[in-house]
This record gives C-alpha cells, sequence and structure tokens, in this order.
C-alpha cells in the first residue's frame, strides 16, 4: 500500500494557520521524510455557501499550492485531487501541467475528474451538462498538445490551429492521469485513457451529492476493483499497470483512542480489494497535521516498506 496525505483544507472551517507559509512547507517536507508517497490538495475554486454549510470545504489553488511544496521537497509525488477538466481550457491546463512536471522533476500525477457541483461550474462559466463532453475533450488536447508538433484540435469552445507547446512534460509521454469518479463510466475512462482510478467509498447519501455511484464499504470496492480489471482485459491492457486509489472514512487520521491492529487489518483488506493507495486526512490544524503525519509514518508506513 501506498500513502498520499491530502492538505488539511478539506473540512470547514479550518485553523487559518494552517494557510502561513512555513505551515505549508512544513507540512510537505514532513510528508516527505514519514514516508508519504505523495501530496494531494483539493480543487475547488468556487465553492457555495450552501454546499460549505452542508459539509463541503475551501482550497487553494491547486497549481500554486502544488508548485509551493515542489519548491520544498524532492521526492515526494505532487497530486491535485482531482483536477476538475471542464472547469479549465485544455490548452492552458495542458501547460500548467507541464509546468509543474518540468519544475518538480518530473513529480506530477493528476487525477481528473467531471465536477459535480452545478453552482461552481457556472461560476467558472462552464456548461454543467455538457461536462462528460468536456471532459474527453480535454484529455484528448491535452494529449495533443504534450505530443505533437502544429496541432490542429477544434473544440467546442475553442479552435487550436497550427500550435506547438513546449517544453514538454518530464514524464513521457506525459504524467500518470487517474481517473476520478465511481461509477461504471468512471471505470470505463480508466480503460480508455487513464493510468489510474481514484475512487471514494461513501453511503448512498453522499454519493447524491457528488453524482456518483454509491461504494459503501470494501466489498464493494473489491465488485468495482473487478469490473476495471475485467473492462482492461478487455481493451488489452495489463490490470496491474493500473494504480487504484481510494478515498474512505477509514483513511482519516488515527484517532488517539484506536487500536493500531483494528486499522492495520482493515489497511489489509483494503490491499485484498485491490486498492494499491490511500488518501490519509489530517487534522485541520498545523501542528496537530504535522504531529499527525510524523505518528503515521511510524506506526503505519514504516510497516508497509
Amino acid at each position: 500500500m501506498r500513502f498520499t496525505a491530502l492538505y488539511p483544507l478539506h473540512s470547514h472551517s479550518y485553523d487559518p494557520d494552517i494557510l502561513e507559509p512555513a505551515a505549508v512547507g512544513a507540512f510537505a517536507r514532513t510528508a516527505e521524510e514519514a514516508g508519504f508517497d505523495a501530496i494531494a490538495l483539493t480543487e475547488h475554486p468556487a465553492p457555495s455557501r450552501r454546499w460549505l454549510d452542508a459539509g463541503g470545504h475551501d482550497a487553494l489553488d491547486v497549481f500554486t499550492m502544488l508548485g509551493f511544496c515542489a519548491a520544498v521537497t524532492s521526492r515526494v509525488a505532487l497530486m491535485p485531487y482531482v483536477l476538475v477538466l471542464p472547469f479549465r481550457n485544455p490548452v492552458m491546463v495542458a501547460k500548467q501541467i507541464a509546468t509543474l512536471d518540468i519544475l518538480s522533476g518530473g513529480r506530477l500525477v493528476v487525477p481528473v475528474g467531471t465536477g459535480y457541483l452545478r453552482s461552481e461550474a457556472s461560476a467558472l462559466g462552464s456548461e454543467f451538462d455538457e461536462r462528460n463532453d468536456l471532459f474527453e475533450e480535454a484529455v484528448t488536447t491535452m494529449r495533443a498538445m504534450w505530443s505533437g508538433e502544429d496541432v490542429t484540435v477544434h473544440g467546442r469552445h475553442f479552435d487550436v490551429v497550427g500550435i506547438t507547446s513546449r517544453p514538454r512534460p518530464v514524464q513521457q509521454p506525459y504524467p500518470p492521469l487517474w481517473i476520478g469518479g465511481n461509477g461504471r463510466v468512471a471505470r470505463d475512462r480508466v480503460a480508455r485513457l487513464g493510468e489510474g482510478w481514484s475512487p471514494v467509498l461513501q453511503d448512498e447519501r453522499r454519493a447524491r451529492t457528488t453524482r456518483t455511484a454509491p461504494i459503501p464499504t470494501l466489498d464493494a470496492l473489491a465488485a468495482a476493483v473487478d469490473d476495471l480489471r475485467r473492462r482492461l482485459d478487455e481493451v488489452g491492457r495489463d490490470p496491474a499497470s493500473v494504480t487504484v486509489q481510494f478515498q474512505g472514512e477509514r483513511g482519516r487520521f488515527l484517532k488517539e483512542n484506536e487500536p493500531l491492529d483494528a486499522y492495520l487489518e482493515w489497511l489489509a483488506a483494503a490491499e485484498e480489494a485491490g486498492a494499491d493507495q490511500l488518501i490519509i486526512e489530517l487534522p485541520p490544524r498545523a501542528d496537530a497535521a504535522v504531529d499527525g503525519l510524523v505518528r503515521y509514518g511510524e506506526e503505519v508506513i514504516a510497516r508497509h516498506r
């Protein structure tokens, strides 16, 4: 199992001290030193008040934040989680991804999704009902920009004619694209377009908010992974080449009174279900988050190395 540390802007509200540059730097360096494989930051550039009041959260700009983290680390991977492609012009986002991959020395991993908040899409000038088409178009356009000379793409809301985009990403042909979402459509996209899958363990109530299928248990995750493997086999791809990263309730930071043996058993069950990377959520306070990274590294990650 590999481990991703989610920067603690995932709850509302949070302690303002986690926005201090020194706190961001300490979090990134400590995550790397503690053995985490990646640092992630959620993307919500325009959350609505209604969504925040219902349990949503704020966020920093993912490329600015992860660029800052790249500058103070040398090994840990950097991950926007997830990058909502329909919010962005695909030509511009291809340039942003290539730039961060270059300046981090090839450490960028890019989970991508369609988004699920209509109000957020509207605020950003994106047609919510077109989000699936815009997503597919973005992946096609980004790949063309990263790999081709004299690129021409006629999109729904843009025209690329004879464009060459340099410099190209360090990782060739491009940084890994992982597909976010729980449903069959997401798994089909992984088989066609992705190097990884990023589902979320969630019940039916939460799934209605995120507009995707529920995956409430590890047994349900195992069934979904089996479906993904079947789809990969059908298109001639090796299932072992595709990462399965998930986020779930037990991925939250270890509670002080939580038996470690029970937690480790749950991790083993997650691996048995087919997962090989876990999102870890930390307390939304600077000192507590750093302490949590150290503890998790010592008590959990060290046992998986």
